[in-house]
């Protein structure tokens, strides 16, 4: 069973672009917004329902349920989309240690849109059984950096990735499409 979303006239959306902190490139090499839709889902939504949801739509490929790690990592080969599945987390986007970084509380329903190259880790897991749908644009593979030394081809790389032609939640529209 697919789950309803949100109407695009009542959804809330927050964007936030956030500069490089050093081997952490953020938002800065395609300036693209970190999206966040608060509420897309309704809060009886099920993963499965999520992952019916957006096989239906057919812009992201659903590969995981999980957590997210609580060391601050980034993709440099793909975006991600990330919709929350399962309880409340407080998140923090940027980098631990860059006074330009988002700290937010995340639940149940919320979506991430996630450019390549946006660091992102777990702060606090706030109900004990917090888990997302990470998904994936059709064809594209993820990888784990770090910010390290060793890590400037992966990144300079990011510069050449396409951006969504087609929302991953809502199709032919929607807030990633005026990004």
């Amino acid at each position: 069973m697919l789950s309803s979303v949100s109407p695009l006239t009542s959804l809330r959306v927050s964007r936030h672009i956030i500069p490089r902190n050093n081997l952490i490139p953020n938002t800065s090499l395609q300036n693209r917004p970190l999206l966040i839709y608060h509420s897309c889902f309704p809060p009886s939504s099920s993963a499965s329902s999520i992952e019916a949801h957006l096989k239906s739509v057919g812009v992201v490929s659903p590969q995981w349920r999980y957590t997210m790690y609580s060391t601050t990592h980034f993709h440099s080969t793909t975006h991600e989309v990330l919709c929350i599945s399962s309880g409340r987390a407080k998140l923090c986007f940027g980098g631990e240690d860059n006074s330009e970084r988002v700290e937010t509380e995340i639940t149940k329903g919320d979506v991430i849109i996630m450019p390549a190259g946006v660091g992102h880790r777990l702060l606090d897991d706030l109900d004990g059984n917090f888990e997302m749908v990470g998904s994936y644009p059709k064809g594209k593979n993820w990888d784990m950096c770090y910010g390290r030394e060793g890590e400037e081809k992966k990144i300079a790389g990011i510069s050449d990735l396409g951006w969504f032609d087609r929302d991953p939640i809502y199709g032919d529209e929607g807030p990633v499409l005026s990004s």
